[in-house]
């Protein structure tokens, strides 16, 4: 397996999911992410403690199916991710509010 620079695993994180489901998860403390599918659980667990300035107690993650993508009559495959739900401990929060 080739080595990941930390640099880019931050690039590699690509969004958080706001659905109904995660935010019932952020009443335990937990934010699902989707990020590349490259990344381990060390390395999510490295990421997120280093952007956010928590501290990660458990990395879930799961891989998602594929999804195909029709344009004319063209079939392909949309791009492919990781979702990670990541379980923070009790003092820390990540707060999504932009202020810009």
């Amino acid at each position: 397996m080739a080595r990941i620079k930390f640099s880019s695993t931050i690039d590699l994180i690509k969004y958080p999911i706001s659905t109904n489901k995660t935010s019932l998860l952020l009443e335990n403390n937990q934010y699902t992410f989707l990020v590349d599918p490259v990344l381990t659980k060390i390395n999510v667990k490295k990421a997120i403690e280093f952007l956010f300035n928590v501290k990660v107690i458990k990395v879930n993650s799961c891989n998602l199916p594929k999804k195909k993508r029709r344009v004319g009559q063209f079939i392909g495959v949309k791009p492919r991710y990781k979702k990670v739900i990541v379980k923070l401990a009790k003092e820390n929060t990540i707060d999504f509010s932009s202020t810009d």
